[in-house]
């Protein structure tokens, strides 16, 4: 964003803010000759009725200061998500889209919650932000459209594995209680044919049994023949975004780091550009949140903040380091500490090691630091 209108003294600038739901918006205008908020209904995603009161604003102030005023706007990142922020910035409104979590709220225990409230909040904050006070909320970075669409593969995939897991338990479950045991469904479906499936007290599965086990496992075949298409698609459709795939194929040069984690991370988390180390853990929500107020010291353990998914997918990856990477330094690390430990302290020292092999793999990208003791796989 260009940050100049924010430290303009002279420039008039109309402060806006959206408060969107499915069937209406909320629309307030701050303008520099009054000192209350204006508020517009109009009706959900009605976008000519929106540029409608924009473009009547800023008439308005234009006749009164005879200068055309810029536009700032801004809204919570929902379900309408970044396709309206396009459509503005392509029509010269800047916008904002902002982490609804990191808006500071009341702390009363009932407090009063209204869309023109939250309205108020919005305009409150983005004024404050453009006056240079970033610790007002989160701003969100848009990603292009190719960034975007580039996600949907494994996003799509991580929903279909969960539902294939499902249908699993599923026939697994049935079956056990029919006293029919051993059956590994996942490797082994194509060949199941419960009609010739015998109980546990020796009779044949009863026919509306069978059939119902029969549909989850044509279910079950669908979702399999789905996450194959969904992980060629993934690997080798052909894509604009060539610096994302490129840094894909690096984390893959790493052992231990498989299509799957390098797809995730670098088309999640490693697209965007960051600062410093505290940036990629706070990003994955691997930051401590500390409580040290008065006499009282004490850690609240990890943020948790930004996509559980991506987060969970980062763990997997320090686990799958500690097996493929035993010569690493990150490895000597944890094996130091978590030596006579129980299973519990193994688990707490893990998110330790995501957050610093976050750390080391985004230094291997930007700076082509090699993770200390890592081996380089064979492909």
């Amino acid at each position: 964003m260009d940050h100049s209108i924010a430290t303009s003294p002279v420039e008039p600038i109309i402060f806006g803010a959206l408060e969107l739901s499915k069937n209406s918006w909320l629309l307030g205008l701050q303008f520099p000759d009054r000192p209350q908020p204006s508020l517009y209904p109009i009706r959900g995603g009605d976008t000519e009725g929106l540029m409608t009161k924009l473009t009547a604003a800023r008439d308005r102030c234009t006749k009164l200061t005879g200068k055309t005023p810029p536009i700032v706007l801004c809204y919570e990142a929902g379900y309408d998500a970044f396709w309206l922020a396009r459509f503005l910035k392509a029509r010269g409104i800047e916008c904002l889209v902002v982490d609804s979590a990191s808006m500071q709220v009341n702390r009363r225990a009932r407090r009063a919650k209204t869309d023109r409230i939250d309205v108020g909040m919005l305009l409150r904050a983005l004024i404050a932000w453009l006056r240079g006070d970033r610790h007002v909320w989160s701003v969100v970075r848009i990603p292009s459209v190719d960034e975007e669409d580039l996600r949907r593969s494994h996003r799509e995939r991580d929903r279909l594995i969960h539902e294939r897991t499902a249908h699993i338990n599923r026939i697994k479950g049935l079956l056990f209680a029919q006293g029919i045991r051993g059956i590994n469904v996942k490797s082994k479906y194509k060949t199941l044919q419960p009609d010739k499936l015998v109980t546990g007290d020796g009779r044949p599965l009863p026919p509306r049994l069978a059939h119902e086990i029969t549909r989850e496992i044509a279910r079950l075949a669908l979702i399999q023949e789905q996450i194959a298409a969904l992980e060629h698609e993934r690997d080798e459709a052909p894509t604009p975004c060539k610096a994302t795939e490129k840094k894909r194929g690096q984390l893959m040069s790493l052992t231990g780091i498989g299509p799957t984690i390098a797809a995730v991370m670098t088309r999640e988390v490693y697209y965007r550009q960051f600062d410093n180390r505290r940036q990629v853990a706070g990003f994955l929500g691997l930051a401590t949140s500390p409580h040290d107020s008065g006499d009282v010291e004490r850690s609240q353990g990890i943020s948790r903040a930004g996509r559980g998914q991506v987060r969970g997918t980062m763990i997997q990856a320090a686990w799958l380091w500690l097996k493929h990477q035993p010569k690493s330094a990150l490895t000597r690390w944890f094996e130091q500490r978590a030596a006579g430990q129980s299973g519990r302290m193994r688990r707490v020292l893990i998110i330790a090691v995501a957050r610093k092999l976050a750390i080391a793999l985004w230094r291997f990208l930007e700076q082509g630091l090699v993770p200390q003791g890592a081996m380089l796989a064979n492909r």
